[in-house]
């Protein structure tokens, strides 16, 4: 399910530039349909089908609330308001974009972790240390990397926007009012800051319900077939640059595509070199920040197996 609905999801997003009018506005909302299908069935595969519903209905009730208020009050994102291209509303929010903050949350969640680890200085979540650890020092570290994570994964969505609301704004399927203040590509400013604010809450809130496990216990609770004992014993345990468990290998293609395709379609077909910049630079520096270290760090790594040291 996970890799079909990503294959579905890239697919639709591919014939996105080849479309227009209403044909456009379809593929806009079932490709979100299909990127939340995948990153949702993702985490069930990684966390379980209880754990993913709640992580969904948490970062879809958070967006949908946050949105709310936007609309209505003006804050945080600023005033802004939705047409009806998008399809039915809820609370005046079309009910597709409450699945947008989860089909993106979730690849943002696991990616402020891997920025939290690599900030650390280990390479791997706090919950894999050694027990050995002292606990004020173990709880000092989850506590830090906790907060690393909520920041890391509200500026991925953040940075995600940057791409986002240029093209939704392009396309009328919402608007914002004029005044609103200094701008970036056409959107007030007020928006970024609102986005990482609620970015960070949705971020925050999936870690509190998707508790990280390390591979050994994960193996140990899923049995010798599980996910994780097969990503073991193919000699992938997360440090590596790719995820340990197949659902976060599926997460990481998402976001990767998002990443290149956004800058590509900004570049190539829509004219807007200042927002493939924007998007790219701030979007990149996490990937380079959550993955790159990683890979080198595998590398060196492997190369000390090999000599045997």
């Amino acid at each position: 399910m996970p890799w079909v609905a990503a294959a579905v999801t890239i697919g639709l997003q591919i014939g996105y530039p080849l479309t227009s009018g209403d044909q456009r506005a379809a593929v806009t909302v079932f490709s979100v349909v299909a990127f939340f299908t995948a990153s949702v069935s993702a985490t069930a595969l990684s966390h379980g089908p209880a754990r993913a519903a709640a992580a969904a209905a948490a970062a879809g009730g958070i967006g949908l609330l946050a949105e709310s208020v936007g609309v209505h009050s003006g804050w945080p994102f600023g005033d802004y308001s939705y047409g009806t291209a998008l399809g039915p509303k809820l609370a005046g929010v079309p009910v597709v974009v409450p699945l947008a903050w989860t089909m993106m949350g979730l690849p943002a969640l696991m990616l402020g972790r891997r920025c939290a680890a690599r900030l650390d200085g280990t390479g791997r979540p706090a919950a894999a240390r050694p027990t050995a650890r002292q606990a004020t020092t173990r709880r000092a570290v989850t506590a830090r990397q906790a907060a690393v994570t909520a920041l890391a994964g509200g500026a991925t969505l953040t940075a995600w926007d940057l791409f986002l609301d240029p093209q939704m704004v392009a396309e009328d399927y919402w608007s914002w009012q004029s005044g609103g203040g200094p701008a970036l590509n056409g959107i007030p400013v007020s928006n970024a800051a609102g986005w990482l604010l609620v970015g960070i809450v949705v971020t925050g809130a999936l870690a509190a319900l998707l508790p990280e496990r390390n591979a050994t216990a994960s193996s140990a609770a899923e049995g010798p077939g599980g996910p994780a004992a097969r990503a073991r014993g193919r000699g992938r345990t997360g440090g590596a640059g790719v995820p340990a468990d197949p659902g976060s290998r599926v997460l990481m293609v998402l976001l990767v595509w998002t990443y290149l395709s956004s800058v590509l379609a900004n570049l190539a077909f829509f004219g807007r070199p200042g927002v493939a910049l924007a998007g790219g630079v701030a979007m990149g520096m996490l990937l380079g920040l959550g993955v790159l270290p990683d890979r080198r760090g595998a590398a060196r790594r492997g190369n000390l197996a090999r000599s045997g040291t």
